[in-house]
């Protein structure tokens, strides 16, 4: 009998292409090597670390799936690990290549001129020009189709007006993908950094994502010419499915949190001694530390085989939901339970438990809430829409 690897009990490794390993491996070394070392400091300052920018770019892991314009045209399983990786060094790493990648060059990519393409990606897959995604709204939250902000055309130009919300990369970004009610229905305009009447304000006094930009967008009386509105793309259905593009690597960036906080617990717990023996040797800490073991392995199939579904073309947004709910409810689960784990030790930043928990307060509300996720399983289960 051979040991198992603590941290993938099932060899989930094996089911991956010699390709994906070596991409998974590549992030993970970068994780290791640039951005562990600096991301407590980062979230203790609240700073997010641009000095990895071009590094993460050169890697190819901008825009990641998408085919040409400098993109690396990886599969989907290979954009999953990637995430992975990010997010076990930390969530705010995963949340800038998401948006970044699912949210900014995806729409342009799918939904963009050629001029647009041309312009924009190279420079974005290169990481000379930074996007954020402006849909959620002050009052909005969950109801995008509640969006008040609104567009009207002005000859050759738009008039934008409105505000948006909990928008990453918000004051660092160069372009914004923002979506707004017209006459026509819900259009995507790429609004630029020096359009006079846009401004990007940063929020404060997070106790989650620190080392993230979160900011607030304002739009007042914004002109935007019609060159910049996505041509090919009307409705809900434009934001929604770069939505579903940016859940699925959220599917995946929580194992890597939860990776990250077991492997500590691990260690800690095999250290450290109490009453003459170390706390590993205790049957309360070892059935805690199975469930962990237990629930990351469920997270690993199931996103591995979203992910196999994703590449025949075959995945449904009722499949990345109930992902997104299992994957991130499991993370933070853990996240919390490894912070008690550790003791006192665990509020500090010198461990990893406690800033990984805080983070999934985020990753659990983004991107759709763990209720409304629930909900569109429900759903589908039953056939009422319950929103």
């Amino acid at each position: 009998m051979h040991a198992l690897n603590p941290l993938d009990l099932f060899d989930i490794n094996a089911e991956l292409s010699d390709e994906e390993q070596m991409i998974r491996d590549s992030v993970a070394r970068f994780v290791d090597e640039k951005a562990l070392p600096l991301i407590a400091d980062c979230f203790d300052e609240g700073r997010f670390p641009a000095e990895l920018v071009p590094e993460i770019a050169d890697l190819g892991l901008l825009g990641s799936s998408l085919e040409g314009y400098g993109c690396a045209g990886l599969n989907a399983v290979s954009y999953g690990l990637i995430c992975q990786e990010l997010e076990r060094g930390d969530s705010g790493l995963r949340s800038f290549v998401s948006v970044q990648s699912s949210l900014c060059m995806y729409p342009i990519h799918a939904f963009g001129s050629d001029e647009q393409k041309e312009r924009w990606l190279p420079e974005m897959a290169a990481g000379r020009a930074i996007g954020c995604f402006g849909l959620t709204e002050p009052h909005g939250g969950s109801d995008p189709g509640n969006m008040k902000t609104h567009a009207r055309r002005d000859g050759d130009d738009w008039i934008l007006n409105g505000a948006k919300m909990w928008i990453t990369n918000g004051s660092i970004a160069d372009l914004a993908i923002v979506w707004a009610r017209t006459e026509q229905g819900i259009q995507g305009f790429i609004v630029e950094k020096d359009f006079k009447g846009f401004e990007a304000r940063d929020i404060r006094s997070k106790m989650s994502l620190r080392a993230s930009v979160t900011s607030e967008l304002y739009f007042d009386n914004v002109r935007v010419p019609d060159a910049n509105r996505l041509p090919k793309v009307t409705g809900l259905k434009g934001p929604l499915s770069c939505l579903s593009q940016a859940r699925y690597g959220i599917t995946w960036g929580p194992i890597g949190a939860a990776v990250a906080c077991l492997k500590e617990a691990l260690d800690y717990t095999a250290d450290r001694e109490l009453f003459k023996r170390p706390l590993a040797a205790n049957q309360a800490v070892q059935v805690r530390l199975a469930d962990h073991a237990r629930r990351i392995t469920l997270a690993q199939l199931m996103s591995l085989r979203l992910g196999r579904l994703k590449d025949a073309g075959r995945v449904h947004p009722t499949q990345i939901s109930m992902a997104k709910w299992n994957n991130v409810r499991m993370a933070i689960d853990i996240a919390r339970d490894c912070r008690d784990l550790l003791g006192g030790s665990g509020i500090t930043l010198e461990y990893v438990a406690i800033r990984h928990a805080l983070n999934l307060e985020s990753v659990i509300t983004y991107e759709g809430t763990e209720t409304v996720h629930q909900l569109v399983v429900g759903r589908e289960l039953t056939g009422h829409n319950a929103f």
